[in-house]
């Protein structure tokens, strides 16, 4: 009898650059309105530059150590079964 090799399964390709951008537009946006809406009472009344700092020091890396990797392997998934 002949010996079968497994046939290796299919990687999907990642995603575009299109594509990464949707994800992340997808991951920031909630982020950003989420930490707007529960630090406004703390710092509503700094200047714009601060509350913008404030919230980015809070949103980029939840959203680049947490949130995008598992929008990306949840891509990488769907498209696996496509």
């Amino acid at each position: 009898m002949y010996a079968t090799t497994p046939t290796p399964a299919r990687t999907p390709a990642p995603p575009t650059i299109h594509e990464r951008a949707a994800i992340t537009w997808t991951a920031i946006f909630p982020l950003v309105a989420l930490s707007q809406w529960a630090l406004t009472p703390l710092i509503g009344p700094w200047p714009a530059v601060l509350r913008a700092l404030a919230i980015t020091l809070i949103v980029v890396p939840v959203a680049v150590y947490v949130v995008v990797p598992r929008l990306i392997a949840a891509y990488l998934r769907l498209a696996r079964r496509q």
